[in-house]
């Protein structure tokens, strides 16, 4: 899929592709770069969360912009969504950590220990959303888990795309497991501290998709 999205990404940003113009069909992209379908249409919907391009129904994919400014995750841009997740979840932490009841933590401890036997994309971010919203729970405050559940599905929607094209899974499950061990501690510091490096990972991988050169597109490292 990556392979498919450089081409596409590189044809667009190299000016083959002009805003305005239509993509070939589904059917002539599968022929032509010799993939299946669900690995192309992967990654058209990569190109269209990167803004470069709009899909209309019964029409086609056409492009709008030949740079990549800022994704779009549903109805949030990228931008605005990590700003209100630091201003929220930041001190969701901090409260939850002294909050966290022992039915918090037990779910947290499962939900964990699952991601990281998980190795399946979509079920692992059904599965990072819950972890978020189990945080909020623990804060004992109903307005913070109202508020994850309203960008819900942008946070799932991100999570997709930062797995698929920034290899984040792996580092996802060990920030996720430094949130626990700070809310197991009880250290509003230290919970935090580690929610604050989740995000800082989040907005680092995102940058460096958006920015990723075509020859190595989705490089986190």
């Amino acid at each position: 899929m990556e392979a498919v999205l450089a081409h596409l990404r590189g044809a667009i940003e190299r000016g083959e592709y002009a805003v305005g113009d239509k993509l070939p069909s589904e059917a002539e992209l599968c022929r032509t770069l010799e993939v299946s379908r669900p690995v192309l249409r992967e990654a058209l919907r990569a190109l269209q969360t990167m803004g470069l391009t709009v899909s209309r129904t019964g029409k086609g994919t056409f492009v709008v912009a030949t740079a990549v400014e800022d994704p779009t995750f549903g109805d949030y841009a990228a931008s605005d969504l990590l700003e209100v997740r630091r201003h929220v979840e930041i001190p969701v932490a901090g409260y939850a950590a002294l909050r966290r009841t022992p039915e918090n933590l037990d779910q947290l401890a499962h939900l964990l220990d699952r991601m990281e036997r998980e190795t399946d994309t979509t079920a692992w971010v059904a599965m990072d959303t819950v972890f978020h919203l189990v945080v909020a729970e623990a804060a004992q405050n109903p307005v913070f888990r109202r508020v994850i559940e309203e960008i819900r599905d942008a946070l799932a929607r991100q999570s997709a795309f930062l797995n698929e094209l920034g290899g984040r899974r792996e580092q996802s499950n060990r920030e996720h497991r430094a949130i626990v061990e700070a809310l197991i501690d009880g250290s509003e510091h230290d919970a935090a501290q580690a929610m604050t490096h989740h995000l800082d990972r989040v907005e680092t991988t995102l940058t460096d998709i958006v920015r990723s050169a075509r020859t190595h597109p989705g490089s986190s490292q």
